[in-house]
């Protein structure tokens, strides 16, 4: 058998057991002996029955002596109890419906049994431990993720038995030399200590190496796919003199947006399109830096255009983008969905025929009516609320036109260069002079009601506020305050003078469009809303923001929902309310309430949820990660980058490794399109 033979092949296996495989995706022998444990159950320090703590986990060692007669309590339910001793004392085990474990234990037999201790001090039970037999060599057991049907015992058994078949001559994708320049085993070793470690340290070095794997082929990945993207384009900017942009403002820039300006004119000026990430805090300045790159298009005598992903953030891009360029008799306009089919029609002529240098607009942008002239640039804000297709057909509305991507959330630069591996990204990591912090207070539920007032007070000054809530209808699984019964609640209560809105994500676009245009004509006062309102509107008025049920949110979701105030030039404050103080909690609202750094919040984020949940719902069409962990494997991380960049300066398409060429593209095959356009 080689490593593409069906799992369904290998022995103990067969068709039924392999569709259960299936389920988790197991196809292959490669895929069974790459399916990594999600813990390890260590039997190396068993403690006495007697020092074994209540509700605890342990491993105990001791000789069954009584076996009792099988009850059975139910219709389809038949417990299983066993008497095992130690030298001090008893313990009952317990196994349900389990009769194949109950027969295998023998009376007079050592045993390591671990599992949850239940019971008393007195008499102590343990329910549906696992087993080994005392004299068992291997004594840290792997635990695999399992699907109905299929027992850890199975995969257990099924995995050595993979391992046997394939012995030694499983193929070693990685170069001898990278191997040892890095300290790291041959992949045999590897596999083997994965799953059945002859050590702790075995299974560290183990880890290792896989991880290492893991991160340099994601690495290689992305430097291949930067590589195809850099295909000639037809729009060399000649001229990227920006000295009239700039005089023109009427601000100075950071220092970090003007270099951000000269990252993009020198892109703009090669001969393959430019493909960058502008990554900014709330507030850092994006859209003047996306004027600048427009400027460039329009006086190389090209188009450009900018693609937000709802009405109103198309319109704010327009108002913003028009107050930079007109005065510079630059042509702006705007295209979105609800223009009256005349007024659309019209504009898409004045596109086509360019009359238009910069639009900006929403999913219109890219229907198969609109057409341009000459369009070189392309922008993107929040890339990740589009879909694949629809950026696809974006950047097809040029020839391999440059692309600028803009994004409001602040990672930290080790997860940027995973996920934007494909893009170059320039940081606006400065505020602009002028641009107040935050003031930002966690509080507990018992000062909810001088919250409150202090948010009415504010109305009352002619300011307006945003009120968020992790859920919209009440759960009765849950006291998470709800958004539809919490504005209720207010408009019977001290806010029934002010008009309360309410924006959710169940409500449909046309609505959200309509309550947030009703919010930034002061027509609402108060918004009452989930984590909908993340990304929104400008509205400079609103200065304060309440955030109920704060700790049920990570702390770079806060830090966005917090920016939505403080945009104009009043004093501003974020206050986040909690029912659940715990220490984790109240260390980790410190943070927030410490800094308005969107950076150093997101590195601490990623410290303490790990990457796997730093984004909730992948967005970003990143190839899962089996065994590595971009969090705590950072220097590993580092290494892998400097070898892949070894690696594909000695040869750009990796076709010199073909194996490792080969692993690359595997890894990528149902993400590259994702990460990609």
């Amino acid at each position: 058998m080689d490593i593409n033979s069906s799992v369904s092949c290998l022995g103990g296996v067969g068709k039924k057991r392999g569709e259960l495989y299936n389920k988790l995706k197991i196809f292959t022998l490669e895929d069974l002996i790459y399916y990594f444990p999600r813990r390890y159950d260590d039997y190396s320090c068993p403690v006495p029955i007697g020092e074994a703590q209540i509700n605890e986990h342990a491993v105990i060692s001791a000789v069954i002596t009584q076996k009792l007669p099988a009850a059975r309590i139910r219709q389809g339910l038949v417990l299983y109890k066993i008497v095992a001793a130690d030298q001090r004392d008893n313990i009952t085990i317990t196994y349900y419906n389990n009769r194949y474990i109950y027969d295998r234990l023998i009376v007079g037999q050592e045993y390591l049994f671990e599992g949850r201790v239940t019971g008393g001090f007195t008499r102590k039970e343990m329910n549906s431990p696992s087993v080994l037999p005392a004299d068992t060599k291997e004594l840290f057991r792997p635990v695999y993720h399992l699907t109905e049907g299929l027992t850890a015992n199975m995969v257990t058994q099924n995995m050595e038995t993979a391992l046997k078949v394939v012995g030694d001559d499983f193929p070693d994708h990685l170069p001898d030399d990278i191997r040892r320049e890095y300290s790291l085993p041959a992949l045999n070793y590897a596999l083997h200590n994965i799953h059945f470690p002859e050590s702790d340290h075995g299974m560290e070095i183990a880890r290792r190496r896989l991880a290492f794997d893991e991160l340099l082929t994601l690495q290689l990945g992305m430097k291949l796919l930067k590589s195809r993207n850099r295909k000639s384009t037809g729009y060399i900017m000649k001229d990227t003199d920006l000295s009239e942009f700039f005089s023109a403002l009427p601000f100075e820039l950071t220092g970090a947006q003007k270099r951000a300006c000269e990252d993009i004119a020198a892109d703009m000026r090669r001969d393959y399109p430019m493909n960058r990430l502008i990554q900014g805090d709330v507030g850092s300045g994006k859209t003047a830096v996306a004027a600048a790159a427009c400027y460039m298009a329009v006086k190389n005598h090209t188009q450009a255009a900018l693609m937000a992903p709802t009405e109103i953030l198309a319109k704010q891009h327009y108002d913003t983008l028009s107050g930079f360029l007109e005065p510079l008799g630059i042509r702006v306009a705007c295209l979105t969905g609800s223009l009256p089919p005349k007024q659309k029609n019209e504009l898409k002529e004045r596109l086509k025929n360019g009359d238009i240098d910069v639009v900006t607009g929403t999913h219109a942008l890219i229907s198969r009516s609109t057409e341009f002239q000459s369009l070189s640039l392309v922008i993107t804000d929040e890339q990740h609320r589009f879909g694949v297709n629809q950026r696809k057909a974006f950047a097809e509305k040029g020839e391999s036109p440059h692309k600028l991507v803009m994004s409001a959330t602040p990672i930290p630069r080790t997860l940027a260069l995973i996920i934007y591996g494909d893009l170059d990204i320039s940081v606006l990591n400065e505020l602009p002079k002028g641009r107040q912090p935050v003031e930002t207070y966690a509080v507990t539920g018992k000062l909810r009601e001088r919250a409150l007032g202090y948010v009415k007070k504010q109305l009352d000054d002619g300011r307006q506020g945003y009120i968020v809530c992790p859920l919209v209808e009440d759960s009765e699984v849950s006291e998470v305050m709800a958004a539809t019964s919490y504005k209720n609640e207010l408009e019977r209560g001290i806010f029934a003078d002010y008009n309360i809105g309410l924006l959710h994500g169940q409500m449909n676009s046309a609505e959200k469009e309509r309550v947030m245009q009703l919010f930034k004509d002061n027509e609402i006062q108060l918004l009452v809303c989930t984590t909908v309102v993340e990304v929104g509107v400008d509205v400079p008025n609103a200065t304060i923001m309440l955030v109920e049920n704060s700790d049920r949110f990570g702390l770079s979701q806060l830090h966005q929902l917090r920016g939505r105030v403080g945009r104009g030039k009043y004093k501003s404050s974020c206050i986040l309310v909690t029912d659940n103080p715990t220490e984790e909690t109240r260390e980790r609202l410190k943070i927030m309430a410490s800094t308005n750094d969107g950076f150093k919040i997101s590195e601490e984020d990623l410290k303490m949820r790990g990457a796997g949940d730093f984004f909730g719902e992948r967005q970003h069409g990143l190839p899962p990660l089996k065994i590595a962990d971009i969090a705590s494997d950072r220097e590993l991380l580092s290494q892998a980058q400097k070898a892949a960049d070894t690696l594909i300066a000695r040869s750009p398409d990796l076709s010199a490794y073909p194996m490792l060429k080969e692993k690359t593209e595997k890894m990528f095959a149902e993400n590259a399109e994702d990460t990609m356009n």
